[in-house]
C-alpha cells in the first residue's frame, strides 16, 4: 500500500482531523456491519417462522442502522474533503513561498512548466490522498481487528479465516510497492517533462510558425506525449497486479468464510442463523479494503506527484537571508560600492551546473557616490546585467563584498535591501491583468492622481485613455495586447511609482521611438535628481550626460570617466561609441537646416494611435460551461470512433466482471438455501471460488485494456491540440493565458481518461444487470420485480437530479484550477519583477485568494457529489429491506420457499452494483465534462487564417522579390478599431524599406500580415504578383525570415535554436552564421559549444546576446525577403556596428523590410514610410522626407533635442 513518510510529514497540522477522520471510518464500518447483522437477523427470524408484524422491530431498527450510517458516512467523506483542503492550501502556499525564496537564479536554469505542474496538477493529484487514502489506510489496517473481535462472538474458526484474509489483503500488495514506486517516479518525470516542452513549444509557437518548425515540434511532442503513455501503462501495471491481488483476498476470503460456515453447520457445530449472518457480512467485512482498493490508483498517482513537490520543497537557493535586524543606512547616503567582486555563473559547489563558465567579473571594484548618476557600458553580455543581478542579491558573488551606504549588503534583510531600488530592465515582464494593477505592483496605496502623474510623466497617459477600459484595460500576460515601446513606457512608469533611493535603468528605452524618448528622458531626468542612479545602456543618449562613465571589459572596469574625458582618451569607449555618434551627428546635422521656429508650433502635436478594446469581448480563461452534456458525451465518443474494437471487449469483459461479482452472492445464496434443506452445498460452493477468482481475474484484463485504450487517446489529444493552437496562434494565445492552455494540454486532458477507463462500460452494465436481476425477481414473483424497478429507477434518475448543481461547480472549479495554473506560470516568469518591487506578498495574496475560490467550489461540489453517493447507497439497501417485507408474507403464501430469502435480498442488491458505480462515477464525470467543455471550444475556434492556398510558383529562393500591400484594411477583430486603414505600399524587389513611427502606430502589424499572423479584412498582399493567401503557408514562409524585437529563444542548445531556422544545416553553416552575428567569441568560451543549453526563453543570455542568436537564425535562413523588427536594438555600439555590415551583406539581392525607432539606423533605406494611426503619412528617401518638412523631419527634430538636452 502507499504509506509515504515524506507525505505524511506534511500533514502536521491536519493529524487531528485524520485522526477524526480514521475514528469516524471505523466507526462507520463498525455501523455497517451492524446494519447487516440486523438485516441478517432479520431474515433468519422469517425464515424461522417468525410474522411480519413480529418482526416489525426489527424491521424498524434495521432502517434507523440505514439511516444513521448514511448521515455519519456523509459527515466523514465532508470531514474528508476539508482535510485534504486544508493541506492542498497549506502545501500550495509553501511551494509558492519556496518559489520565491529560490529566486531567479534557480529558476533560469530550470522550467516554468515543471514547477507550475508541482504546485497545481502534482498538489491536485494530492486531494484524495490527504483525504480519504490516508485515513482509509489506518481504518483497513484496524477494522479487521474489531470484526475478528465481533464475528468472533459468531464463530471463532471462521472470524479467523476472515481476520487472515483481510491480513492478506492488506499486506500482499505491498510486495509490489517498490516497484511501482519506481514506475511512479518515472511516470512523474515524464509527466512534467511533456508539461515543460509544451508550455515551451505554446510560447514560442510564433517563432515555430515563421520558420515553418511547428510540424517537427508537433512530432518532438508527440513523442514526449507517447513516453508519458508508456510510463503512465507501466504503473498501471504494477498498481493492476496489486488491486488484482486485493480483489482476490476480499473475494476469496468471503468465499472461504461461507465454505467453512456450511462445513460447520452440516457438522452441526454453528447454527444456520449464524451461517446467513456469516453470508450478510461476508463482503461487508471487506469494506474497508474494498474502498482502499478503489482508491489505490489516487494513491498511485499522489506517489507519483509527491515527487515533483518534493524536488521544488527540497531545493536550496545559493542566496540565504541570514540578517534579521534592519541596518540603519542614513537617508544622506545612498553610495554603492563593488569591493574586489568576483563572480561567475559557473556553481563550482554543484554537481547541477549551470551553462555558462567562467568568471564574469574578476575582482571588480567600483563606488557610486550617493546622488551620483552613472553609466554602464560594454559589449553585450560583458556583465552589465549582472551588476544588478549581484546588486538585487538574486546570486551572491563568490569573492568580494556588495555595499549601499557603506553595509553589506548580506548582512541586510533581502526585504530592506530590495526596497533601496527601481529597476527598469529590458526583460519587463508584464502580468495579465489591467494597467493599473501593473503599475501599483509592490504599491500598498496609489491614488489616481498618483498613478496619473506616472503615466504622463512616461509619456503613457494619452495611449492609456484611448483603451476602451482606460486603466482598468486587461492587457494579457506579458503585456502581448500591446507594442513594445507602450510596454517599455508602462514599466517606466511603474518605476517611477516606485520612488526607491536608488534607481536602476537596464536598457530602460531600447523599445522607445524617438519621439518617446526625447520625453521619457526629460521624466527620467527629473525622476534622478537627488538619486543614485545607475544606467546600462547601449544608446549613447542614455549615458552622455552621467556624471561618471563605467566601461566595463573581461570583468573588470575598464575605463572611468565623464563621456567627454573618455571620448578625450581615444581608447575602447571611444572605439564603442564613435560609430554610433557619427551616424547620429549626420542624422542631427541633416536636420539642423529645419525650420526652429516649425518645430516650436508642432512639438506638442501627438501622433495618434489606434484605439484598443480591454477584452474585446473574449476572456483569458477558458470556460467550463459551454457545452450541453449531449454536446460532450458527443465529442466524447467521437474520440473513441478508431478504437471500436477494443471498446466492444471492455464492454463484454465489464459485463462478465460484473455478472461474475454477482455470481459470487448468487452463488453464496444458493449454497445456504442447499445447507437449509440438508443438500450438498459442494457444487455451489465450488461456483463461488470460481467466480471469486474469475472476477478478479477479469477486472484486472477489463481495467488493462481501458487504460491502455484512454491513454493511448490521451496522447493523441495531446497532440491534436498542441495542432488546434498551431492553427489558431498567435490571434488565440493574445486572447488566452499560457497558463491556462499549459493546464488544459495537462489536466484537463488526463480528466477525459475517466471517461473511457471507468464510465463507458458500467453506463452500459448497468443498463444490462438490473434488467438480468429483475428477470430474475420476476421468476420468483411479478410482486418482486414491480416493488424493486422504482427503487432502480430512483437511483438512474439521482445524477439527472444532481447534475446541474454538480456541473456547475464542477466547471466553475475547472475555471478557478486553470487560472491558478495561468497565475503560477506568470509569478514563476515574472518572478524577477515580483521581487524588484517587492510584490510577492502581494501576488501571494492574490494566489490565495483564488485557493480559497477553488476550495469555495470544490467543497461545493463535494457536498453534492457526497449527498449523491449516500442517498444512493441508502436507497440500495433500503431496497433490499422492503423487498424482504414484500418477499415474507409471498413465501409464507408458499408462492417460493422460505430459504430463498438470502437470495432475493443479496439478488436485489447485486441489482444495484453498476448503478452505484454510475452514481460514484458521476461526480468526476462532472469534472470530465467540464474539461472537455474547455477543450471543445480550442477545437471549434476558428482561425484567423485559413491554410487553403494551392499555388505553389517556383520563386527564385536567392533572389529579391517584390513585395506589395494594396489597400489594406485590418482590425484584430470585429469589435476594435481598424489598425490599419488603406495601406498602399511597394516593396521592390532588392530595395530596403523602413518603417518609422510613434510605438503603436502599426509597424509591427503591417510585419505580421506579411508573415500572415493575421488575414487583413480588405485588400491583397502579394509576392513577384502572387496573392499570399493563393500559396501553401509553409511554401509561403520559406521565402521569409524575420527578427522580431520580442525573439522567442527556446529551452534547449544554441544548436538546436540554430537548426529552428534551416534543420538541415551543416556545422560550418552554423559557425559562419554565429560569426556574422558577432556571437563567435562567446562561442567559443563555452566549454559545450554549440551544445550550450540556454535556458527557457534564453534566460542564460543577456539580451544582446540573444539578440544576436536571433540575427544568426535569420543568417542562416537565407530567405530573399528579410524582416527586421527592431534587430539590433539591444546590442553595443561595436556589434552593432558588426551587424550592421553583415546584414548589409545579407541585404544585398534580398527585399528587405526595417522597423525601427532609432532614425540613424534607417537613413541609408531606398524608402522610409512614416507610419501614424495605422496609415502611411509619408514616403520617401531620408533626404527627401526632411526636404517636405513634415512629419518624419518633426521626429528628426525630437531626436536631435533629445540628443541635445
Amino acid at each position: 500500500m502507499y504509506f509515504n513518510k515524506k507525505l505524511w510529514s506534511l500533514t502536521t497540522k491536519v493529524r487531528r482531523k485524520i485522526t477524526a477522520s480514521v475514528a469516524m471510518g471505523i466507526v462507520g464500518s463498525m455501523l455497517g456491519i451492524g446494519r447487516l447483522l440486523l438485516l441478517g437477523l432479520l431474515i433468519a427470524k422469517v425464515i424461522g417462522g417468525a410474522s411480519l408484524a413480529q418482526c416489525l422491530p426489527l424491521i424498524f431498527s434495521t432502517l434507523a442502522a440505514l439511516l444513521c450510517y448514511s448521515l455519519w458516512e456523509y459527515q466523514r467523506l465532508m470531514l474528508a474533503h476539508r482535510t485534504a483542503a486544508t493541506v492542498q492550501h497549506q502545501l500550495r502556499t509553501a511551494l509558492f513561498d519556496q518559489m520565491v525564496k529560490l529566486g531567479p537564479s534557480f529558476f533560469s536554469h530550470q522550467r516554468s512548466g515543471e514547477m507550475s505542474n508541482a504546485a497545481i496538477e502534482g498538489v491536485e493529484q494530492l486531494e484524495i490522498y490527504f483525504g480519504r487514502y490516508l485515513p482509509q489506510l489506518f481504518v483497513a489496517a484496524i477494522t479487521p481487528l474489531l470484526i475478528f473481535v465481533v464475528v468472533a462472538q459468531i464463530d471463532l474458526p471462521v472470524a479467523t479465516v476472515l481476520l487472515v484474509a483481510a491480513v492478506f489483503t492488506l499486506l500482499a500488495p505491498s510486495i509490489f510497492q517498490r516497484l511501482d514506486s519506481e514506475k511512479s517516479m518515472h511516470r512523474a518525470t515524464a509527466y512534467k517533462a511533456f508539461a515543460s516542452e509544451f508550455l515551451d513549444a505554446l510560447q514560442g509557437l510564433v517563432t515555430l510558425k515563421a520558420f515553418g518548425q511547428a510540424k517537427a515540434r508537433e512530432s518532438k511532442l508527440a513523442e514526449k506525449a507517447h513516453h508519458l503513455f508508456q510510463s503512465t501503462m507501466w504503473v498501471m501495471a504494477t498498481n493492476a497486479m496489486a488491486r488484482g491481488i486485493t480483489d482476490i483476498g476480499i473475494t476469496l476470503g468471503a468465499a472461504s468464510a461461507l465454505a467453512l460456515s456450511a462445513y460447520r453447520v452440516e457438522a452441526g457445530l454453528m447454527s444456520f442463523d449464524a451461517l446467513l449472518l456469516v453470508l450478510l457480512l461476508g463482503v461487508e467485512v471487506f469494506r474497508p479494503l474494498r474502498e482502499l482498493r478503489s482508491l489505490m490508483h489516487a494513491g498511485m498517482l499522489a506517489q507519483a506527484a509527491s515527487g515533483q513537490v518534493f524536488a521544488v520543497l527540497e531545493s536550496e537557493t545559493s542566496v540565504i537571508d541570514k540578517a534579521t535586524k534592519y541596518q540603519v543606512i542614513a537617508a544622506s547616503d545612498q553610495s554603492v560600492s563593488f569591493e574586489n567582486v568576483s563572480f561567475s555563473y559557473l556553481k563550482n559547489n554543484s554537481d547541477d551546473k549551470t551553462p555558462l563558465a567562467g568568471l564574469v567579473h574578476d575582482r571588480m571594484s567600483f563606488t557610486i557616490k550617493s546622488g551620483q548618476r552613472i553609466g554602464v557600458v560594454g559589449s553585450s553580455g560583458g556583465g552589465k546585467t549582472t551588476i544588478v543581478n549581484l546588486l538585487l542579491r538574486y546570486y551572491d558573488p563568490q569573492a568580494g563584498v556588495i555595499r549601499i551606504g557603506g553595509v553589506d549588503i548580506q548582512q541586510m534583510p533581502l526585504e530592506q535591501l530590495r526596497s533601496q531600488f527601481s529597476v527598469v530592465s529590458q526583460d519587463n515582464y508584464l502580468f495579465h491583468g489591467s494597467i493599473r494593477d501593473n503599475l501599483t505592483l509592490g504599491c500598498e496605496q496609489v491614488s489616481d492622481e498618483a498613478l496619473m502623474a506616472a503615466a504622463k510623466a512616461a509619456n503613457a497617459d494619452e495611449f492609456i485613455r484611448q483603451l476602451e477600459g482606460g486603466y482598468d484595460s486587461v492587457i494579457g500576460e506579458r503585456g502581448v495586447r500591446l507594442s513594445g515601446g507602450q510596454q517599455q513606457r508602462l514599466s517606466i512608469a511603474r518605476a517611477l511609482l516606485r520612488d526607491a533611493p536608488i534607481l536602476i535603468l537596464d536598457e530602460a528605452l531600447s523599445s522607445v521611438d524617438a519621439k518617446n524618448e526625447a520625453q521619457i528622458q526629460q521624466a527620467l531626468n527629473t525622476l534622478m535628481k537627488g538619486r543614485t542612479c545607475l544606467i546600462l545602456a547601449h544608446r549613447l543618449s542614455s549615458i552622455i550626460d552621467c556624471d561618471q562613465i563605467m566601461l566595463l571589459d573581461k570583468g573588470r572596469v575598464a575605463e572611468l570617466g565623464t563621456h567627454t574625458e573618455l571620448l578625450a582618451k581615444k581608447g575602447m569607449y571611444a572605439q564603442l561609441m564613435s560609430t554610433q555618434h557619427q551616424l547620429q551627428q549626420q542624422l542631427l546635422d541633416s536636420a539642423s537646416e529645419l525650420d526652429e521656429q516649425r518645430f516650436a508650433k508642432t512639438a506638442e502635436a501627438e501622433v495618434a494611435l489606434p484605439k484598443q478594446t480591454k477584452e474585446s469581448g473574449h476572456s483569458s480563461i477558458l470556460q467550463g460551461d459551454r457545452h450541453s452534456w449531449a454536446q460532450v458525451i458527443r465529442m466524447l465518443l467521437s474520440y473513441a470512433a478508431s478504437w471500436k474494437g477494443r471498446l466492444v471487449v471492455t464492454f463484454v469483459l465489464g459485463v462478465c466482471r460484473v455478472f461474475s461479482y454477482i455470481g459470487v452472492s448468487v452463488f453464496s445464496a444458493l449454497a445456504a438455501f442447499a445447507v437449509k434443506n440438508s443438500q450438498p452445498s459442494d457444487t455451489w460452493i465450488a461456483l463461488l471460488i470460481g467466480s471469486a477468482v474469475l472476477a478478479a481475474l477479469l477486472h484486472w484484463f477489463e481495467s488493462w485494456l481501458a487504460h491502455d485504450m484512454a491513454f493511448r487517446m490521451l496522447a493523441q489529444m495531446r497532440i491534436k491540440l498542441f495542432s488546434q493552437l498551431e492553427r489558431l496562434a498567435p490571434a488565440f494565445m493574445i486572447r488566452h493565458r499560457s497558463g491556462d492552455l499549459i493546464n488544459l494540454a495537462t489536466h484537463d486532458v488526463e480528466m477525459v481518461e475517466y471517461f473511457f477507463a471507468h464510465t463507458i462500460t458500467p453506463v452500459f452494465v448497468a443498463i444490462l444487470v438490473p434488467s438480468s436481476v429483475l428477470l430474475l425477481l420476476a421468476s420468483f414473483s411479478w410482486t418482486l420485480a414491480a416493488a424493486l424497478l422504482p427503487f432502480i429507477l430512483l437511483v438512474f434518475l439521482m445524477p439527472v437530479l444532481f447534475r446541474k448543481n454538480l456541473d456547475v461547480a464542477a466547471g466553475k472549479a475547472r475555471v478557478i484550477l486553470a487560472t491558478l495554473s495561468a497565475h503560477t506560470v506568470e509569478s514563476l516568469q515574472g518572478l524577477a519583477q515580483l521581487l524588484n518591487y517587492q510584490a510577492s506578498d502581494q501576488r501571494r495574496a492574490a494566489f490565495e485568494g483564488l485557493i480559497e475560490q477553488h476550495k469555495e467550489q470544490r467543497s461545493r461540489f463535494f457536498k453534492i457529489g457526497t449527498l449523491q453517493s449516500v442517498s444512493v447507497e441508502f436507497i440500495t439497501l433500503s431496497a433490499a429491506l422492503v423487498m424482504l417485507i414484500i418477499a415474507t408474507p409471498l413465501a409464507h403464501a408458499g408462492v417460493f420457499d422460505v430459504g430463498y430469502l438470502p437470495l432475493i435480498a443479496l439478488a436485489s442488491v447485486a441489482a444495484f452494483l453498476p448503478v452505484i458505480e454510475i452514481a460514484d462515477v458521476g461526480r468526476q464525470l462532472s469534472e470530465t465534462l467540464a474539461a472537455t467543455s474547455r477543450l471543445m471550444q480550442v477545437e471549434e475556434a476558428e482561425p484567423v487564417v485559413v491554410d487553403n492556398g494551392t499555388i505553389t510558383p517556383l520563386l527564385n529562393n536567392s533572389a529579391a522579390l517584390e513585395v506589395s500591400f494594396t489597400n489594406i484594411n485590418f482590425g484584430y477583430s470585429e469589435d476594435t478599431p481598424q489598425v490599419l486603414s488603406k495601406v498602399n505600399l511597394v516593396i521592390e524587389a532588392g530595395s530596403k524599406v523602413a518603417l518609422v513611427g510613434a510605438s503603436g502606430a502599426g509597424k509591427s502589424t503591417l510585419a505580421h500580415l506579411l508573415m500572415r499572423f493575421w488575414d487583413p479584412q480588405q485588400g491583397n498582399i502579394s509576392i513577384d504578383g502572387t496573392n499570399i493567401k493563393d500559396m501553401p503557408l509553409d511554401h509561403f514562409r520559406n521565402y521569409v525570415a524575420i527578427v522580431a524585437q520580442d525573439t522567442y529563444l527556446f529551452n534547449a542548445s544554441i544548436r538546436d535554436n540554430l537548426l529552428m531556422a534551416k534543420p538541415e544545416a551543416s556545422e560550418s553553416e552554423l559557425l559562419a552564421a554565429i560569426e556574422m552575428a558577432q556571437l563567435g567569441d562567446f562561442v567559443v568560451r563555452q566549454s559545450e559549444g554549440l551544445g550550450t543549453l540556454i535556458g527557457e526563453r534564453g534566460f542564460a543570455l543577456s539580451g544582446g546576446q540573444r539578440q544576436r542568436l536571433s540575427i544568426a537564425r535569420a543568417f542562416l535562413r537565407d530567405a530573399p525577403i528579410l524582416i527586421l523588427d527592431e534587430a539590433t536594438s539591444h546590442l553595443d555600439a561595436i556589434s552593432e556596428a558588426a551587424v550592421h555590415l553583415a546584414l548589409q551583406q545579407l541585404m544585398q539581392h534580398r527585399t528587405t523590410l526595417v522597423i525601427a525607432h532609432r532614425l540613424a539606423s534607417v537613413e541609408d533605406a531606398d524608402k522610409i514610410v512614416l507610419m501614424d494611426g495605422g496609415t502611411i503619412v509619408e514616403q520617401g528617401s531620408h533626404q527627401q522626407l526632411l526636404a517636405q518638412n513634415g512629419r518624419y523631419a518633426q521626429l528628426v527634430r525630437y531626436q536631435r533635442a533629445s540628443k541635445a538636452a
